[in-house]
């Protein structure tokens, strides 16, 4: 046996919680897999999976194995290229996820940008405002935008995303502006439902004091545009990045309030699965976006 293939095999399966996945990303057939698996196991002593008829799962045992293996795989990933033209042209399908807003209103216009300097490359791009896996799913690299839990996924730094509290002019002509967070109970709040506590925000006073503020209203959906529109039509104040409401306070259709209050603490990223060496369409396509959007986002440059 192939220890190598083996041990891809065994990464491959726990990267995908499947044999049969597993098995048509490595294109060889399911058996094959397996027995690579079983044979890995007979020759360690020790069990690396648990299984069930409905679930896979690492032993262990098996999680500290799958470290040592991917860091192998990784360093002879990086050695085989490392002897080709690591400065070849990026080509070939890059498969990107991205959210919704932040793609429409920015990543999509410099696609074009990015296509024409790179022709090459192939984009897929989908657009979720959920978290993908992007092991599972197949795609190459992820923008993400908020602040990143620890994982085994490299993070790029893009640009700052930073949040703005917003109401339309009309809207704070009838109600006031709220000058503190605690008047916030006295105002409807639209509310982005994406979060995991979408009816609490967070804030920050000048003296460093934080505090979270209970927020209500009669909108909540799961994506930024549609929150900006009803803030636009008066429907209450809500909080968004200014790469969706920048354009709005810029040109006075929206208006920021409690500016001194709101955390800065959240950015844009390209997340990628680990590797030490990436390949040239995944490092084309991060370093195009940190020069198009960082370090100061235009969306910001006037307010």
């Amino acid at each position: 046996m192939d220890r190598l293939d083996a041990m891809e095999a065994f990464v491959r399966v726990a990267e995908c919680r499947s044999f049969s996945e597993a098995a048509r990303r490595l294109n060889l057939s399911k058996s094959v897999i397996s027995r690579q698996v079983s044979t890995l196991e007979q020759e360690l002593g020790a069990r690396l999976f648990n299984r069930t008829t409905r679930s896979l799962t690492l032993t262990e045992v098996g999680g500290a194995y799958l470290e040592r293996c991917q860091r192998i795989l990784a360093d002879i990933e990086e050695a085989n290229q490392s002897v080709s033209n690591l400065q070849a042209a990026p080509r070939g399908k890059l498969k990107v996820s991205a959210p919704v807003p932040f793609t429409t209103q920015h990543l999509g216009p410099a696609l074009p940008d990015f296509l024409a300097r790179y022709p090459e490359v192939e984009v897929d791009i989908a657009l979720n405002d959920r978290f993908v896996n992007l092991v599972e799913e197949g795609y190459d690299l992820a923008i993400r935008v908020g602040r990143l839990d620890d994982s085994s996924l490299i993070a790029k730094f893009l640009a700052p995303a930073r949040m703005a509290v917003v109401g339309s002019a009309a809207y704070l002509a009838e109600r006031g502006a709220p000058t503190n967070p605690e008047e916030l109970n006295q105002h409807c709040c639209l509310l982005y439902s994406n979060l995991t506590t979408p009816d609490e925000w967070s804030f920050v006073a000048p003296d460093g004091r934080k505090s979270t503020i209970e927020v209500k209203g009669r909108l909540r959906a799961n994506n930024g545009d549609v929150l900006r529109q009803a803030a636009l039509a008066g429907l209450g104040l809500v909080m968004l990045p200014t790469f969706i409401v920048g354009p709005d306070l810029q040109a006075g259709t929206l208006v920021q309030v409690l500016e001194d209050f709101v955390p800065q603490q959240i950015g844009i990223y390209a997340v990628y699965p680990h590797a030490r060496h990436l390949s040239p369409k995944v490092r084309a396509f991060v370093d195009f976006l940190a020069e198009r959007f960082g370090p100061r986002p235009y969306w910001d440059l006037v307010l």
